[in-house]
């Protein structure tokens, strides 16, 4: 067996792992046993709550944007403030509308 199958096959365990805990954390996070999960669940948010989570996730969805792109911060700036009104009414109205 050649280093370069043992590269492989440590890739391959590693996302494997990977995919086993994020399948088991999923599964803790969505199947909630008992009355207190299932009523904490039932209220649901408003717009105002809704606009909290929608500028915190618009404004760390485009840190990253801004982050793996090529130019930087500085350099993206002039698509990123147009998107940035985008995001934060469409991500603001979904999670109003779904949670």
């Amino acid at each position: 067996m050649g280093a370069d199958n043992r590269g492989d096959l440590k890739l391959l365990a590693l996302v494997l792992i990977s995919a086993v805990v994020l399948v088991a954390s999923l599964g803790v996070v969505f199947l909630p046993l008992g009355e207190e999960a299932r009523t904490a669940l039932d209220a649901g948010l408003g717009i105002k709550e809704a606009v909290l989570w929608g500028f915190g996730t618009t404004v760390a969805l485009l840190m990253v944007f801004a982050l793996v792109a090529g130019d930087g911060l500085l350099g993206e700036i002039q698509f990123m403030l147009g998107s940035f009104f985008l995001f934060f009414a469409v991500l603001t109205l979904l999670i109003a509308w779904v949670f």
